[in-house]
């Protein structure tokens, strides 16, 4: 159940924090090692949805409640007497989950505590971000269900590591732990569990330094291109670097580095 108290949300399984304009939302169902059911997955895409329209956030991290489990994966027990139509509506369920992260105007960032795995596996994979701890270890079991991925691991999984090292992972089910993960480019960071946290905010603040108009853009840019061929890429590219100069934040980013001083930018 969501109720609202105040500006703020209130949700079942999240706990959702917004301090200095970093949203943690952390995934809050230990006694499921997280794992994603229709109501978690409903409350996510409200708090991207929110987030996405919010200006007073402007990085989310998104992680798992306790050490054990980021995401252990998609609900099985609440899966298994699915019918083919109510499998397919929730699997059209976690696509438009993932895509609102994807496509969200704001950088998220996945802090992966423990087993991200399955349905799990695929909400880290459409963050922009990847930070492990040293715990972390990443799956898409599927096919030992009888299964395949059904929130985009196919698809994400084989542009971010590519088709070859994707498919053995999606054919095998094998898990692999985090420096595994980072070796093939899965995951940017790994470090000790005590410090995800606070690595992947000191990532965050890092982002929020910059350039807010400009850092949506890249994001844009990014995502948006890797969906185009390589000249109309470019040429998307072309037209957000000038878009950029009808921007505030260009003319103070620029006017700041030339008086050799921090920029203060709006936004705009």
């Amino acid at each position: 159940m969501i109720t609202v108290k105040g500006d703020e949300m209130e949700f079942e399984n999240l706990k959702v924090e917004t301090t200095n304009r970093i949203a943690v939302v952390t995934i809050n169902r230990p006694e499921a090692l997280n794992a994603l059911n229709e109501q978690t997955l409903s409350e996510l895409q409200t708090v991207f949805t929110d987030v996405n329209n919010n200006d007073g956030v402007r990085v989310v991290i998104v992680t798992g409640s306790g050490k054990k489990a980021f995401v252990a994966g998609a609900d099985i027990v609440a899966m298994q007497q699915l019918s083919a139509l109510d499998a397919r509506r929730f699997s059209k369920l976690g696509h438009e989950l993932m895509r609102s992260i994807e496509t969200c105007s704001k950088p998220v960032i996945a802090a992966v505590n423990g087993f991200s795995l399955g349905g799990g596996c695929e909400l880290a994979l459409s963050c922009d971000v990847r930070i492990a701890s040293e715990n972390a270890r990443f799956s898409q079991p599927e096919v030992s269900l009888g299964v395949i991925p059904g929130f985009g691991g196919t698809q994400r999984l084989a542009r971010l590591i590519g088709k070859g090292r994707a498919l053995e992972l999606l054919l095998t089910g094998d898990m692999i732990d985090a420096d595994e993960a980072y070796r093939i480019g899965m995951v940017n960071k790994v470090v000790p569990q005590e410090e995800l946290l606070e690595t992947a905010k000191s990532m965050a603040t890092k982002i929020i330094g910059k350039g807010p108009f400009a850092v949506k853009l890249v994001k844009e840019a990014v995502c948006t291109g890797l969906e185009m061929d390589l000249d109309r890429a470019n040429q998307y590219e072309t037209e957000l670097f000038g878009l950029c100069f009808a921007s505030l934040d260009q003319k103070e980013g620029m006017l700041s580095f030339l008086e050799k001083r921090p920029a203060n930018f709006v936004g705009q």
